[in-house]
């Protein structure tokens, strides 16, 4: 068998390395010759965006730069990251998906079909790499889209590069992978460039049944791999199947409930009114509403609520109104928990109907229907609320029940605002108003490192919980005074160390750690060991001129320096 051809997949061709740097590599003249600053090569970079006319296009550039140079990628995210994560995140991403079969060139990551049943232990071999997390998608409920089969793929390759990008976690120890159980999407199964297999969608045991041999597969492959699940229909049932056997979560569910559990302690801080007199509405009572209104149930029992009393503060409305025991339907399992039982019989149908019943003073959305909040409603949260708390989360930003400036303008200013998708500050009464994003990106990147770090056996509840926790505490002062709910995204991979801390102090409390020499660490010296093992694509070159110097020290005596290296480097690779 001839040896296999490699596309120059690593960072190892960047401009950025000097010639003896690209000797030690074998890379010496496979690139051009001058050596450029990384402020040129983004400068560089930032101008072929710049001509991209679509963020599509945007997307398939940085796709392309990640696979070619993953170290210059990884640098111009990590200083542009407010302006590139919705290039390579939500919500291009979305748009991405769609057309995954239409726009691909190159493999990402990995895929295993249903026919792979009984094999996947030998083809996770395959992979070349050690890995320490990996996101897994069947695609069959892609943000707000629906079933996208193996178009899903962009998720979890857009995930782990945030990952990586907000975390340090390594971007080879990352694996993508995308689970092909068939789709229930006949326009994709009819469509012949569709990179999936034309199949129905596998029957719920049949899943279970490879689920099973898949997680067991990843973990005796790569023993303590962190498992992300990813956009599942039902994200319940594997949740409850492996978190306890497996260091495993689910970012729909426990992500995203906790990222709003930091936003949504700030804003109980900011609106003056005391917890026990908060009152929700939320729209949207599937597995994303009820994953969050389970994590706020959360911090309402840590204010000192009963469980009983916590669960009381949520009024869940689905597509036929309020959730009620008397409905007269058959409720899903997963909404019964929130269902009222004290409404007399009374059933309403309409959102506007049930904030006059209720009279919330948080409002949020989970339902991805675009504009449900409406000038009405936003202006009669407002009339009953000095501060109203409107949280419309729905991804992507079609999808969202309010944009920002309509949350100001029906509000008049009054609103205490996050959402799901980016939205543009603006200026209201010569003001300047700056919008909160509950982006999962603030807590998820932290759970996986902090798992990986402490070695933990599962992913507690606890440890998602004080992700959301510690996200709040990491707020510095010149946003507390513009009013912000979530962090300057600008400061990400800061807020990350402290979302990670959380983590590990949590996982060592709830005693799932196995790595037990950072227990006695103090806060300090474990942030510090945190940002140690945090991947840098700034000091990349500075690692390899080290090791370079080492093998001059050993082959030169004590004078290791790189200089005295050079000839040596270009004899043997010239």
């Amino acid at each position: 068998m001839s040896s296999r051809q490699l596309a120059t997949t690593s960072g190892d061709y960047d401009n950025a390395y000097p010639p003896e740097v690209r000797k030690y590599l074998r890379t010496y003249g496979l690139t051009p010759p001058n050596t450029e600053t990384f402020e040129l090569q983004a400068q560089r970079c930032l101008k072929q965006l710049d001509r991209k006319s679509t963020d599509l296009e945007k997307y398939q550039y940085l796709t392309h730069l990640r696979a070619t140079n993953v170290h210059l990628f990884y640098r111009l995210l990590s200083e542009n990251v407010k302006d590139i994560t919705p290039l390579i995140y939500t919500p291009t991403v979305g748009e991405a998906c769609q057309r995954w079969s239409d726009i691909y060139t190159q493999p990402e990551g990995m895929y295993l079909s249903y026919s792979d049943k009984g094999h996947i232990a030998g083809i996770l071999a395959n992979w070349p790499h050690n890995v320490e997390i990996t996101v897994v998608t069947d695609g069959s409920r892609i943000l707000g889209l629906g079933d996208l089969g193996v178009n899903g793929m962009g998720i979890p390759v857009g995930k782990l590069a945030l990952y990586t990008a907000c975390a340090g976690i390594r971007p080879d120890a990352t694996l993508p992978l995308t689970i092909d159980l068939g789709t229930s999407n006949m326009e994709l199964r009819n469509d012949p460039l569709y990179l999936g297999s034309n199949m129905d969608k596998v029957a719920p045991e049949d899943e279970i049944e490879f689920l099973d041999e898949l997680m067991a597969a990843l973990t005796e492959r790569w023993p303590g791999i962190v498992i992300q699940y990813e956009d599942w229909k039902n994200p319940f049932t594997s949740l409850e199947r492996y978190q306890k056997t497996y260091t495993m979560f689910n970012d729909d569910v426990q992500g995203t409930g906790a990222v709003i559990v930091g936003g949504f302690i700030n804003a109980v801080k900011a609106s003056g009114v005391a917890a026990k007199d908060h009152k929700a509405v939320f729209l949207g009572a599937g597995s994303a509403g009820v994953g969050v209104a389970k994590q706020l149930v959360q911090y309402f029992i840590k204010e000192g609520l009963t469980e009983e009393e916590a669960k009381k503060k949520f009024y869940l409305v689905d597509s036929k109104g309020l959730v009620t025991l008397d409905r007269g339907d058959k409720l899903a399992d997963h909404k019964t928990y929130f269902a009222r039982d004290d409404n007399s019989g009374k059933q309403i149908k309409d959102l506007a109907d049930v904030i006059d019943y209720v009279k919330p003073t948080i409002l949020m959305g989970l339902s991805t229907i675009g504009g449900a909040f409406t000038p009405e409603i936003l202006q009669t949260m407002a009339k009953n609320n000095d501060k109203p708390v409107v949280f419309p989360l729905s991804n992507p930003s079609s999808k969202s029940e309010c944009n920002f400036e309509e949350a100001i303008t029906h509000t008049d200013g009054k609103c205490l605002f996050a959402s799901g998708s980016p939205f543009p500050e603006m200026e209201y009464k010569g003001q300047q108003m700056y919008p909160g994003q509950g982006n999962n990106m603030y807590v998820f990147p932290g759970i996986g490192l902090g798992a990986i770090l402490c070695k933990a056996v599962n992913v507690t509840q606890d440890m998602i919980y004080a992700s959301g926790e510690y996200l709040s505490y990491s707020l510095n002062e010149d946003e507390k005074s513009k009013g912000f709910l979530y962090p300057d995204i600008s400061r990400i991979r800061e807020v990350s160390v402290v979302v990670t801390r959380g983590v590990i102090r949590t996982a060592q409390k709830n005693g799932v750690d196995r790595e037990l020499a950072i227990r006695a660490l103090s806060d300090e010296q474990l942030d510090d060991y945190i940002r140690a093992r945090m991947y840098d694509p700034f000091k990349e070159l500075d690692h390899i001129k080290e090791e370079i110097k080492d093998l001059g020290i050993k082959s030169n005596g004590s004078n290791g320096t790189v200089e005295s290296l050079k000839s040596a480097v270009a004899g043997a690779h010239l």
